[in-house]
C-alpha cells in the first residue's frame, strides 16, 4: 500500500486554459503537501509532457480552446497501453461529469472547487494509481520469474524456444542460418557429490557468466537446468560461424573456478545443430545438438561436436523410438580430463 509520502511526491501535471484556475490549483496542492507539481495552458503540450514524465495524476480541464479535453484524453489512451487513465477531470458542467468518465477519466472535480472534496479525490485517486504501479511492477517481476532462470538469471527453456523461433524465422527471411549449441558440464556431478549443493550452485553462476561474456551481445545464452545450456546463435552463414564460438566456450570453461578457498577444474562438452540443414523447428534442432552433445561425450569429452547428418539420423531415430547406433564424431579442442584440485 503507497504510503503518504509516496502519495505526496506523486508527480502531478495540472492542465487549463485559465492562469488563475492553474496558480489556485497549484497553491491548493502546495498548502497539501505534494513536492512534484507541473503545469500546463498548451492542451497539446500534454501527451508529449506524460510521455516524458509517466505523471502519476492528471488534473485535465474539459474546455479549452484548441483540443479540448476529451481530445487529449484520445491521445493519452494511446500512451497508457496498460489502459489505466491517469486523469481526474475538471469540468464546470455537470452534462460532461458522465462524459468524461466515459472517455476514460478516473473521476472528476467539479467547479468552482470544493477545497475537501479537492483534497479527498485527489489523494483517493493518487492512491489508487501508485497501486496500479506497484502491481504493474509485481506483474512484471512474476513475468521475468517466468521465463528466467531462478539461480543464474538466465533466459530458461520457455523463453529460450520463443527465441529460437524467432531466429529461424528471421533467418528464413534473410536467406541466412541459425545455430543451436547443446552443452554441459563434465565432472560438475563429481563437484555436487564431493563438496555438496551450495558449491555447485556458485560453479553453475560462474559458468553463465563465462558463457555470457564469451558469446555475442544479439545471441541468447539460456539455462535449461541441472548443468545444461543452450547458446543460440542467430544470423550465420555456414557451420564455421558456430565452430569457432563453440571453440571458444570450451577453452573458456576449462580455466580454473574459485569458490572459497577450493581450485575447481571442468571442462565442457558442446554438440551443434544447425537451421536449415539439420532441421527446421526448435525441437528437432535441440534434439539433433543434444545427440551431437552424446557424441562429444563419447569423443573424450572437452570437445565440441557437429557431426550434423550422423547426430539427425539418431536423433530422429529416438524421437521415433527407434534402436540408433551411435556413430563416431569429429573432435576439437581435446584437453585432459576435468579433475578437482584443491586450492592450498
Amino acid at each position: 500500500m503507497p504510503s503518504r509520502q509516496d502519495i505526496l511526491n506523486a508527480k502531478i501535471l495540472v492542465v487549463d486554459d485559465s492562469p488563475d484556475n492553474i496558480e489556485l490549483m497549484e497553491e491548493i496542492l502546495r498548502e497539501e503537501g505534494y513536492t512534484d507539481v507541473s503545469s500546463t495552458m498548451l492542451p497539446e503540450q500534454v501527451c508529449p509532457l506524460h510521455r516524458e514524465h509517466n505523471y502519476d495524476l492528471i488534473l485535465l480541464d474539459l474546455q479549452m480552446p484548441g483540443l479540448n479535453g476529451f481530445q487529449v484524453m484520445k491521445g493519452l489512451k494511446e500512451i497508457e497501453q496498460g489502459g489505466y487513465l491517469p486523469v481526474l477531470a475538471l469540468t464546470a458542467q455537470p452534462s460532461f461529469k458522465i462524459a468524461a468518465l466515459e472517455a476514460g477519466a478516473r473521476d472528476f472535480i467539479s467547479k468552482p472547487f470544493d477545497l475537501l472534496e479537492v483534497h479527498k479525490r485527489i489523494h483517493n485517486m493518487l492512491e489508487v494509481r501508485l497501486l496500479y504501479k506497484e502491481l504493474a511492477q509485481y506483474s512484471r517481476a512474476q513475468q521475468e520469474l517466468a521465463l528466467h532462470d531462478a539461480l543464474t538469471g538466465l533466459p530458461n527453456r520457455r523463453l529460450l524456444e520463443d527465441r529460437i523461433e524467432t531466429a529461424l524465422q528471421h533467418a528464413n527471411r534473410n536467406h541466412h542460418k541459425a545455430a543451436v549449441m547443446y552443452l554441459d558440464l563434465d565432472g560438475f556431478k563429481a563437484i555436487n557429490d564431493t563438496y555438496g549443493h551450495a558449491y555447485g550452485d556458485e560453479i553453475l553462476k560462474m559458468v553463465s557468466q563465462r558463457l555470457l561474456s564469451n558469446s555475442r551481445k544479439e545471441d541468447t545464452v539460456a539455462r535449461l537446468g541441472g548443468d545444461e545450456f543452450i547458446v543460440l546463435l542467430a544470423d550465420v552463414h555456414s557451420l564455421g560461424d558456430a565452430q569457432g564460438p563453440a571453440a571458444k566456450l570450451v577453452e573458456a570453461l576449462s580455466e580454473p573456478f574459485f569458490v572459497n578457498d577450493l581450485r575447481l577444474q571442468l571442462s565442457t562438452s558442446i554438440g551443434i545443430s544447425l537451421y536449415p540443414d539439420d532441421a527446421e523447428n526448435v525441437v528437432d534442432l535441440i534434439s539433433i545438438a543434444d545427440y551431437a552433445l552424446y557424441e562429444a561425450k563419447r569423443a573424450g569429452k572437452n570437445r565440441y561436436c557437429a557431426n550434423g547428418s550422423a547426430a539427425r539420423q539418431a536423433a530422429l531415430a529416438v524421437k521415433s523410438a527407434m534402436p540408433a547406433p551411435p556413430s563416431p564424431a569429429p573432435a576439437s579442442n581435446v584437453a585432459p580430463p576435468a579433475e578437482l584440485v584443491q586450492h592450498r
